[in-house]
């Protein structure tokens, strides 16, 4: 038995003690959980059944305000073909009219592709030593 399915037995047991009972708040009592969420889950028991019970996100699948998706490929383009960090990336994005992103967005759809660490030894170190004149 899986995790989804567990929680909607509890939540069916739930359900109908309450029923038996005759009193939601002692069902809740007992059981540990709040007034609201036992309304809520008769509700959705009520109009879809058992499916009602699954727990759901309730975040939209397509956000407004979501970074286009030809920005974030231009993002990756530029981290793969150039080794651009995400303020360079910025910098280069900033160039052309109608694009704008910040630094951090451009972290996130990073690490969000897995690109967020650079390839070994392709990084710049340009620390500048005592005596020493920077190339």
């Amino acid at each position: 038995m899986t995790n989804e399915e567990r929680d909607i037995q509890r939540k069916l047991r739930v359900l109908q003690h309450a029923e038996k009972i005759g009193n939601v708040r002692k069902a809740c009592r007992y059981f540990g959980i709040g007034r609201s969420s036992f309304y809520r889950w008769r509700d959705a028991y009520q109009k879809h059944g058992e499916a009602g019970l699954k727990n759901v996100k309730s975040i939209p699948k397509n956000p407004a305000n979501q970074t286009p998706a030809e920005i974030i490929e231009k993002v990756l383009y530029l981290r793969r073909k150039y080794h651009l960090g995400p303020i360079r990336i910025v910098w280069y994005l900033a160039r052309y009219p109608g694009i704008k992103i910040s630094d951090a967005g451009a972290y996130r759809i990073l690490r969000r592709n897995g690109l967020n660490r650079l390839p070994r030894g392709t990084r710049v170190n340009r620390r500048v030593k005592r005596g020493q004149i920077a190339a």
